[in-house]
C-alpha cells in the first residue's frame, strides 16, 4: 500500500483547493467536521458538468503530522457500493446485463439452492436473502478471498428476508462483481479501472490498496483504537448478533470472525483483495466525477438508463436497518432537504457520494476520521448540514471557482 506522502500538516490547518464563491457556506461546515484535530478529508461538488468545489484539509495519518493532499484517497466502505453498482449500470447500458433477468441467466451457478427466479433488480435491491455474511466468510480472513466468497455465495440458499429489502452489508458488492465477472470475465477491480476510471480520466478509483503505479496515496485512519469504537468489539457485535435485539440484523451482515480486526491497524487487513461492497478507496474528486457521469450527460449513460438506475424499489423500510431506505438499483434515497430526488452511497461514518440529476449536482466526499462511537450525534448534525449547504449553494447564482486556503 502507499502511505500518505511525508508533507507536514501546516501549523494553521486551512482548506486548500478551490470552490466557487456561492459554496462559503458549505466549505465552512466540510472544515467544521475535522476542528479539533479530527483527521482530514476532502469534498467536490459538480454543478452541470462543472467542477465548483474541490477542497481539502486535516491530517492523512494517525499522528496528525501529515497533511491530506489532492491526491490524498480514503478507505471508503460502503461508499463501494455505489461505485461498484455504477459499473454493472455501464455493463446494462452496454446491453450485457437486463435487470430483469434472472442472475442465474448470466452466472448459472447462482441458481442453485431455488435461486433461480431472484433477479438482477432483486440483487441490487437488496432483496436476495443472502445479507448474513457469516453463512459465507468463516473468518474475516476469507472475505479477501472474493472468488471463494462468490461460490459460496452462488450455492447458498436464500434467507426468510428473500423479497424484502434488507441491507447486504457485505455479500451486496460480491453478488454485483459475480454478474459483472460472468458478463465480462473480469474482477470487479479491473472493471473499476476499464469502466469507469479510465473513460473518465480519473486516477483515485481503486478496490483494496492502489497500484504502485497510481499517482493516489492512502490516508491512515485517524482517532479511535478501538475496533468500530466498541471495547471488545468482536465479542460484543457476536453476542448482539444472535440476539432479537433491534439491529441484529444489520450485525447479522457484517459480522464474521476477526471483524473487528479487518479495517483497524496501520496497514489493514480490508486493504488486501477486493471486497466489492465495503474497501473502495477514492478521492472525492473521482467520487464526484462518477456521480456527475449520471447527473449530467455523459458518454456513459443514456438519459433513459440514468432514469432507469434511479427507479424506487421498494418502499417498504430495510430489514436490516430499520429504516426507509428508499433503495434504487444499487443505491439509496439521499436524505437532502432541497434534493428530493437525489440518490448515491454513503459509507461508514459518513463517506459518500451522490447525484441529483434534476439539478445536475454531483458530490463526492472521503474523510479518515473514526469516533470514538460509531456516528456521533454531532457528525450527523454536521454531516446533514454540508449536504444541505451544497444544495444551497447549488441553488445560487453561479461563480467562478477561487483558489483557497481558508482558515479553519
Amino acid at each position: 500500500m502507499r502511505g500518505a506522502s511525508s508533507r507536514p500538516v501546516p501549523s494553521n490547518t486551512a482548506i486548500r483547493g478551490s470552490a466557487a464563491p456561492q459554496f462559503q457556506e458549505a466549505i465552512d461546515r466540510f472544515g467544521r467536521l475535522f476542528d479539533g484535530g479530527r483527521g482530514g478529508g476532502a469534498l467536490a461538488v459538480y454543478q452541470h458538468g462543472r467542477r465548483v468545489v474541490d477542497v481539502w484539509t486535516g491530517c492523512a495519518d494517525a499522528a496528525g503530522t501529515v497533511a491530506w493532499e489532492e491526491n490524498t484517497a480514503a478507505l471508503s466502505y460502503s461508499t463501494s457500493k455505489g461505485v461498484t453498482s455504477t459499473v454493472l449500470h455501464v455493463l446494462a447500458e452496454r446491453g450485457l446485463v437486463d435487470y430483469r433477468a434472472p442472475v442465474a441467466e448470466y452466472w448459472p451457478e447462482f441458481g442453485a439452492n431455488g435461486k433461480a427466479g431472484i433477479t438482477v433488480a432483486e440483487a441490487m435491491s437488496h432483496r436476495a436473502g443472502l445479507s448474513r455474511i457469516g453463512v459465507f466468510a468463516r473468518s474475516a480472513d476469507e472475505l479477501a478471498d472474493h472468488q471463494l466468497i462468490e461460490e459460496r455465495l452462488a450455492a447458498a440458499a436464500s434467507d426468510r428476508f428473500r423479497g424484502f429489502p434488507a441491507y447486504h452489508a457485505i455479500s451486496y458488492g460480491t453478488i454485483i462483481a459475480g454478474i459483472a465477472r460472468a458478463v465480462t470475465g473480469k474482477s470487479m477491480g479491473e472493471l473499476y479501472r476499464t469502466e469507469l476510471a479510465e473513460p473518465l480520466g480519473v486516477d483515485g478509483l481503486h478496490l483494496g490498496a492502489p497500484g504502485p503505479d497510481a499517482r493516489t496515496t492512502v490516508a491512515v485512519t485517524h482517532g479511535s483504537t478501538t475496533p468500530f469504537g466498541i471495547p471488545q468489539a468482536d465479542m460484543v457485535i457476536r453476542l448482539a448478533s444472535r440476539t432479537l435485539v433491534p439491529g441484529a440484523g444489520f450485525l447479522r451482515s457484517i459480522y464474521t470472525e476477526g471483524i473487528d480486526r479487518l479495517a483497524h491497524g496501520a496497514d489493514p487487513a480490508i486493504l488486501r483483495g477486493e471486497l466489492p461492497g465495503a474497501n473502495g478507496i477514492f478521492t472525492a474528486r473521482s467520487l464526484a466525477a462518477v456521480y456527475n457521469a449520471i447527473a449530467t450527460e455523459s458518454p456513459l449513460f443514456s438519459r433513459k438508463r440514468v432514469r432507469a438506475m434511479a427507479r424506487l424499489q421498494s418502499v417498504l423500510p430495510d430489514r436490516n436497518l430499520l429504516l426507509p431506505m428508499g433503495w434504487r438499483l444499487g443505491y439509496h434515497s439521499m436524505p437532502v432537504a432541497g434534493a428530493r430526488n437525489a440518490f448515491g452511497h454513503i459509507g461508514f461514518v459518513g463517506s459518500g457520494g451522490w447525484a441529483d440529476p434534476a439539478s445536475g449536482l454531483a458530490v463526492g466526499f472521503v474523510h479518515n476520521w473514526a469516533p470514538e462511537a460509531l456516528l456521533l450525534p454531532r457528525d450527523q448534525f454536521v454531516l446533514f448540514g454540508l449536504l444541505a449547504a451544497i444544495v444551497r449553494g447549488a441553488g445560487a447564482e453561479a461563480g467562478d471557482p477561487v483558489d483557497l486556503p481558508v482558515a479553519v
